[in-house]
């Protein structure tokens, strides 16, 4: 399987999901991806997914702290 990502203008947007939900569903799986990069929550989500994982003995604030005394 393979993963792609597009950046689509707006006024052809709705074109290209049509033409992506006209192929077979058991062979394409649409996957939108609407986060602001900059949006914290985001982050906060993907730390969560982390903490959750078992890799980390570290708590959720530890991480957001240590970030952004990185990068603010």
């Amino acid at each position: 399987m393979h993963s792609i990502r597009l950046d689509i203008q707006d006024n052809v947007f709705d074109k290209v999901i049509y033409f992506l939900n006209n192929l077979p569903t058991n062979e394409v799986k649409i996957v939108e991806n609407n986060f602001i990069e900059e949006d914290w929550s985001y982050l906060e989500s993907e730390i969560d997914k982390g903490l959750h994982s078992g890799v980390s003995n570290k708590s959720h604030d530890e991480i957001t702290n240590k970030i952004k005394r990185k990068y603010v």
